[in-house]
């Protein structure tokens, strides 16, 4: 399969996931250490950012992470595949929300494999099979080790004289209720596979501090891109544990665009409205990928590096409907393999916009209805059925200009103790078009979006 991928300024994504337990918490016991603190904030910093508690301590699994060199480069392949899948079932599921669509499936999977590794028994089976966890729970984990370590080598070969132009970095984080014990074999996954390990925080105490240190952690790691990602209230002093991924990436375009090309035009909105919005334009014809199908043109623009690229797939005039009802794992794989170099005269829209997701009954009717639902099974995490998701948000913006692609993104999981209250030749895109970005090497997709209307 050919899989590429291009980047440009970009922050692929944040996920952050909420846990929620009973003020009188399980009794099941850890073997962790706890270590010393992190540095503090910086006094100023803290008092004009975090004014309530800071982090006291880090509790480690006495286990560090993993070398992911043995892992099976089939195990990797098999988790990519069903990311894909669960990145193209969930635009089918939400694609009829109407406006413009973005969003992160590498990021919502990434943030969910986190959460299924403290899920047991059918709600453990609904989540494999909604998010297309194709590995049993001892593969998969390693799996998303090896192919976070073979992402963050991404960019590894371009020249130190090109400064910061391509940046992509992963983190994942924990914070916990001081203390309150959770299972070793849970803390050890995250640490292992997943380089997680637990922040001390005092939710009962000081919930809305907690939430502000976290939202912090979040917009750090997000260059700011990601701001308040927990909103007030999500916090509260029954939280127990709150598990986070941030990505970002940033990179410009192989060739950028000439912005004295740039000018405004015409593009036809999925209503057939008529709207004025800036263009792109190569100052001659370009060497791209492209492929012209029975119903759509597509073509793939390389990021710095030419191992990150954007994907644009432009349905013929008045088919964008026809075309998204079929777009599938299959014709994915028809595009991708039939792209061809060749010559291409590009007019391609500037936009700019932010793209809310509420996921929590989306989630549930695509077929995982038990874990957001108090007879969930998370006993994984605590010993204890007594979790169960609440909500799952997610937010992402982007930005494409002549320079490049910028782009963020965030998942809230939101979970709560049982019997708690519910609390995205010649080819001129000036119509209708799906964009994805994607790992060249892997297929491994961070973005997936419509654009309907580039000034929506």
């Amino acid at each position: 399969m050919k899989s590429r991928i291009f980047f440009t300024r970009l922050v692929l994504g944040v996920l952050v996931l909420v846990v929620v337990l009973p003020a009188l918490g399980c009794s099941s016991t850890s073997s962790v250490n706890e270590t010393e603190a992190p540095q503090p904030i910086e006094e100023e910093e803290q008092a004009a950012e975090v004014e309530h508690i800071s982090f006291e301590s880090e509790v480690q699994s006495e286990k560090g992470r993993l070398d992911a060199s043995d892992v099976a480069i089939e195990d990797v392949d098999k988790l990519v595949e069903g990311n894909t899948a669960f990145a193209l079932d969930l635009y089918q599921a939400v694609r009829h929300q109407g406006g413009n669509l973005f969003y992160s499936p590498y990021s919502i999977s990434l943030a969910l494999a986190m959460t299924y590794a403290g899920a047991k028994g059918e709600t453990a089976e609904q989540m494999a099979n909604t998010l297309h966890y194709l590995l049993p729970q001892e593969k998969l984990h390693p799996a998303f080790n090896a192919l976070d370590q073979s992402l963050a080598n991404l960019g590894a070969d371009i020249p130190a004289d090109f400064g910061d132009a391509f940046q992509l970095s992963i983190a994942n984080a924990i914070w916990g209720q001081r203390d309150y014990a959770f299972l070793p074999e849970f803390l050890d996954t995250l640490a292992v596979n997943y380089g997680a390990g637990m922040r001390i925080v005092d939710f009962m105490a000081d919930p809305d501090g907690s939430r502000e240190i976290i939202n912090q952690w979040v917009s750090d790691q997000t260059e700011k891109k990601i701001q308040d990602i927990l909103p007030a209230g999500s916090i509260t002093p029954a939280t127990r544990l709150v598990l986070g991924n941030a990505i970002y990436f940033n990179a410009s375009w192989a060739e950028t665009f000439s912005e004295d090309l740039t000018e405004d035009g015409t593009f036809y909105t999925f209503s057939g409205e008529e709207v004025t919005v800036p263009l792109m334009q190569y100052n001659a014809s370009k060497q791209l990928s492209y492929i012209k199908g029975n119903n759509y043109q597509a073509v793939e623009l390389p990021y710095l590096g030419n191992q990150v690229s954007m994907l644009v797939i432009v349905p013929n005039a008045g088919k964008f409907a026809e075309f998204e009802e079929e777009f599938s794992t299959e014709q994915l794989e028809v595009i991708r393999n039939g792209l061809q170099f060749q010559s291409v005269s590009l007019t391609f829209p500037k936009f700019e916009f932010e793209a809310p997701l509420n996921l929590t009954q989306t989630l549930a009717e695509m077929g995982m209805p038990l874990p957001v639902s108090p007879g969930a099974d998370f006993s994984g995490m605590t010993g204890n059925l007594d979790l169960y998701i609440s909500d799952i948000f997610h937010k992402a913006y982007v930005s494409v200009d002549e320079m490049g692609t910028e782009a963020a993104a965030a998942t809230l999981v939101a979970m709560e103790a049982t019997g708690m209250p519910l609390e995205g030749v010649e080819l001129v895109v000036d119509r209708p078009f799906l964009f994805l970005i994607q790992d060249m090497k892997t297929g491994t997709i961070f973005f997936l979006g419509q654009i309907l209307n580039p000034m929506q």
